[in-house]
């Protein structure tokens, strides 16, 4: 057995096999459970907090603007945004407390639904949702650190995208090595990122003291009011804020669940709202609506116009903002993949912990490389549309697994029991989202969405259900060369 030659390596006794615990010299255990032992108490609110500021708040703004078309209905919009992110969160608290699994949404919607409408979270989220989010953060994150080098022109666009698959690489490496490392590597990136989102508030309150209000008259004037820009303008805001859930992902890993889970969404969440709608203010008060749309990136021209000469330092630390939440969504997304592989609804060998390092270092490295494959084609703007679409439908079955869940499992205990008029109106609003761009401004796009979600039935079926011999032939032999290679093992029961 592969297990026996990993354990002979390291001096292990091989009593015990098939998943169940690994014996040696010293108590070691083979679960991300016990990273929770190193996890500290503050690391939930640098998670939310870290994960959420990346990207978004420097790459929205000029798509939120450009659906509504003035001022005041874009910091409408960024408030509403992060109204909604917070009563989202609050059902994902109660769900996180009720249901202490790793994974985010894929436990409770097995445990209120059953093992389909999870697996297919699971199918949806592994192949495009989470992969393309990553793939946007690190996008950006390679425009704003090639900016610099390009003064006056845009950079090429395979100079973004081969920085963009290095950061990739280095990320996925970060956190295949260590849950400490990448621990530790959020929580400096979310302080240098509160660097920059403090030079851009305090930057802008100080100019607004200085009689800058001349771009917010008439706030509401010429603005856009349909159904699908509004509804547009709130995919590319909710992008901002995606990772208010992330937390739910890491479960098993947080110190004290009941108490930390909701505690670092109460804080972190409206913290970041309130961050959002002061740096668009500030964006506001150095730009007009036409400039702002015009920039190729809206920081770099706010630090040019602001912060002169010392404009470098905002290109820095936007990059180090973007790099965090994309170490962030590394370290959550690898559990779901982790968490889909011990269900048996991946791979075996994805849901295999590596003995060494105690990191799910075959389901970090998938992520990492389906993620690459989202650089090659892709465009910002049409990555966060696809992507909203295809998440919100899964927020809100979640969402609606939470009023399931209080008629059906009433025995389950709930650390947390919110009104049940939040899960009622982030539902609503869930709706609203998937069915507003599709009603108002159909595409094709929102089309392919549908039907790759719905052909995961067929892989469910074939390879879940039924259990075909011949896949499990195929698989075996590469199963056991990854276990040899990566030197993983079965997580234990």
């Amino acid at each position: 057995m592969v297990e026996e030659s990993l354990r002979k390596r390291k001096g292990e006794d091989s009593g015990k096999e098939d998943g169940q615990s690994i014996q040696s010299d010293e108590p070691q255990t083979t679960n991300l459970q016990k990273q929770a032992k190193k996890l500290p108490p503050a690391h939930g609110i640098c998670m939310i907090v870290g994960t959420i500021i990346g990207s978004g708040i420097f790459v929205s703004p000029k798509s939120v603007l450009a659906n509504v078309g003035a001022v005041g209905p874009c910091l409408t919009i960024w408030a509403a945004c992060g109204v909604l992110a917070t009563l989202g969160a609050l059902c994902f608290a109660e769900l996180g407390t009720m249901i202490t699994k790793s994974g985010g949404e894929y436990p409770y919607l097995m445990e209120a639904f059953g093992p389909i409408p999870a697996f297919l979270f699971s199918w949806t989220s592994l192949l495009v949702a989470k992969p393309s989010s990553f793939a946007i953060i690190c996008l950006s994150f390679a425009e704003y650190a090639s900016a610099p080098f390009y003064p006056g022109c845009d950079p090429p666009q395979v100079v973004i995208k081969c920085l963009a698959a290095a950061a990739i690489v280095v990320i996925t490496i970060v956190n295949a090595l260590s849950v400490k490392l990448g621990s530790y590597l959020q929580n400096f990136l979310t302080a240098a990122k509160m660097i920059i989102v403090t030079i851009i508030i305090v930057s802008g309150i100080v100019l607004l003291a200085q009689g800058k209000t001349e771009n917010f008259k008439d706030s509401f004037k010429d603005s856009k009011t349909s159904v699908s820009s509004i509804g547009l303008a709130f995919y590319n805001g909710l992008w901002a804020y995606d990772g208010w859930n992330q937390l739910n992902y890491i479960t098993e890993e947080l110190k004290n669940p009941y108490r930390n889970l909701p505690l670092s969404i109460i804080i972190g969440i409206p913290l970041v709202t309130v961050c959002y709608v002061l740096i668009n203010i500030s964006y506001f008060t150095v730009m007009t609506s036409t400039e702002l749309l015009q920039s190729q990136a809206v920081a770099v021209t706010f630090g040019e116009r602001v912060l002169y000469p010392a404009s470098w330092i905002v290109p820095l630390f936007v990059a180090f903002s973007t790099i965090g939440s994309a170490n962030g969504n590394c370290f959550t997304a690898g559990r779901l993949v982790y968490v889909a592989g011990r269900e048996g609804h991946m791979l075996k060998v994805l849901s295999y912990i590596s003995v060494k390092r105690l990191t799910p270092a075959p389901a970090i490295i998938f992520y990492g490389a389906i993620a690459i494959i989202y650089i090659i084609p892709g465009d910002i703007d049409t990555l966060i549309n696809y992507f909203s679409f295809a998440v919100w439908i899964f927020y809100g079955l979640t969402v609606f697994a939470l009023i399931v869940m209080r008629f059906t499992r009433k025995e389950h205990k709930r650390p947390i029991r919110i009104p049940i008029i939040i899960p009622v109106i982030v539902t609503l609003a869930s709706i609203l989202l998937v069915l507003a761009p599709i009603i108002s401004a159909p595409e094709l796009a929102y089309l392919y969405c549908v039907l790759f979600i719905l052909s995961g039935l067929i892989v469910y079926v074939f390879f879940i259900h039924f259990k075909f011999n011949w896949p499990q032939k195929i698989s075996k032999p590469i199963t056991m060369y990854l276990q040899m290679l990566l030197e993983v093992v079965p997580a234990e029961e």
